[in-house]
């Protein structure tokens, strides 16, 4: 059992528990990304639902079933970054396109994804026809895929093909929230009788539930089916309603050392010649174009811009501190990166947009936004009051730009827009500082 989960000492607990018929019906993994909650879950559903002794490589139908992710007595919700690690399972076929591990990792890795696409959790949803034909391509493809012979001959471009879909079909359609509709739908589906021995339901970052989802949610966890068993995931408990925790027996995941990642690397990803840059979200997130070195000089050319913006705005005649320390810091940053000298508004977005593929993959906005807070932040560490006011109003900017795209849908194009000109204007006289303005 668990023998797919590396350095986490915790599911020797959850060995124990199983063992001693002592797993609570609702519980909750919690501890850092990429610590393992995620495999814990789908495997925690396989051991349940196993028809004999719960091994990894046991041969019975149901054991074989969940290996694929290809159970009717399990359903999954919830978001998380799913090209991310598409792309590196893909890499990894590619590496040794011969080995069914590979082979297997990389289809469960999209199927991840594909999970989330359920028609329990869509049932009469209106959103479903923006990406009927984004899920059948991908379907069509994986399939395409898993007839590839044993030599692997073929498969390395079909893997490319089945990424490139999977990255807009995650674009499209994975909300960042977990709907009121899907639960209860999953409400529903908890109270039919199950196909085997169990039902499990796995919800991953369950902190991110709308208002009404979580009511519903409470209704399941009151009065779960005899059969039933469920899996929170989340980063911390406090990131769920207390009156969620307390109906919830808590696993904890701990950060996993770089020696363990680093495992992970070799024997999951199939990688032994990357070193792994920090962490493991670092290796992973590598694979999302463009990687974060390239967003580094695109944020840092979008500061220095806005900052120039500023110097050259007619009636600005005092140039702060803060705008000095923003332009001397991110302009290198850029120029570094191949970007050259500050642009205009119009310049900049377009060429932000085009080396992001207009934003299409997602989490990509958020993480570019996440750079220039960065990039602003380092240009004004040592600063004086001024410094910190204009970080304070950057972070609300950034944010409701984050909000206006991820939340609203809005063009990402329009948001950076906006943007552009509150942070330039922002900057534009010293006045603004002190008079309240922000």
């Amino acid at each position: 059992m668990f023998e797919n989960i590396l350095g986490q000492d915790i599911t020797g607990q959850l060995i124990r528990d199983i063992e001693g018929e002592s797993l609570a019906p609702s519980i909750l993994f919690t501890g850092p990304e990429a610590s393992g909650k995620g495999s814990a879950a789908l495997e925690l559903g396989r051991v349940l639902s196993c028809e004999e002794q719960g091994s990894w490589n046991c041969t019975c139908p149901s054991c074989a079933s969940h290996r694929h992710l290809g159970s009717q007595d399990m359903l999954v919700l919830g978001s998380k970054p799913f090209s991310a690690e598409i792309a590196a399972c893909a890499r990894g076929f590619a590496r040794d396109p011969s080995s069914g591990a590979a082979r297997l990792l990389f289809t469960r890795a999209v199927r991840k994804l594909l999970l989330r696409f359920s028609p329990v959790l869509w049932e009469g949803d209106s959103k479903l026809k923006k990406i009927n034909g984004a899920l059948f391509d991908l379907s069509e493809k994986l399939e395409d895929f898993s007839r590839v012979p044993e030599s692997g001959e073929g498969g390395a471009a079909l893997a490319d093909a089945v990424l490139a879909l999977a990255f807009d079909l995650e674009a499209e359609g994975v909300s960042d929230h977990i709907p009121v509709d899907q639960i209860r739908r999953a409400a529903y589906w908890s109270r039919l009788a199950p196909g085997g021995k169990r039902k499990i339901l796995i919800m991953e970052n369950a902190g991110q539930m709308q208002e009404g989802a979580r009511n519903s949610l409470l209704k399941i966890l009151e009065e779960p089916p005899p059969y039933l068993y469920i899996v929170l995931c989340a980063v911390r408990e406090g990131d769920l309603l207390p009156t969620v925790r307390s109906r919830l027996r808590v696993y904890r995941f701990a950060r996993r050392s770089r020696a363990v990642e680093e495992e992970v690397l070799r024997r999951v990803f199939r990688d032994n010649d990357s070193v792994l840059q920090g962490t493991l979200i670092g290796y992973l997130s590598a694979f999302i174009p463009p990687s974060e070195e390239e967003l580094l000089p695109l944020a840092a050319w979008f500061a220095a811009s806005f900052a120039a913006g500023a110097v050259k705005t007619p009636g600005n005649k005092a140039v702060s501190p803060v705008l000095l320390a923003l332009g001397k810091y991110s302009s290198p940053l850029a120029e570094e990166g191949g970007l050259g000298r500050p642009a205009d508004m119009g310049e900049v977005i377009g060429e932000l947009v085009k080396r992001t593929n207009r934003f299409m993959v997602r989490g990509l906005f958020g993480r570019f936004l996440a750079r220039l807070l960065s990039i602003i932040s380092g240009a004004l560490k040592d600063g004086g009051p001024e410094a910190l006011v204009f970080r304070e109003y950057a972070l609300k900017r950034i944010s409701c730009a984050g909000s206006a795209h991820m939340v609203y849908n809005q063009n990402p194009s329009l948001a950076l827009e906006r943007l552009f000109v509150e942070l330039k204007e922002g900057l534009c006289t010293g006045a603004a500082f002190s008079s309240g303005a922000w």
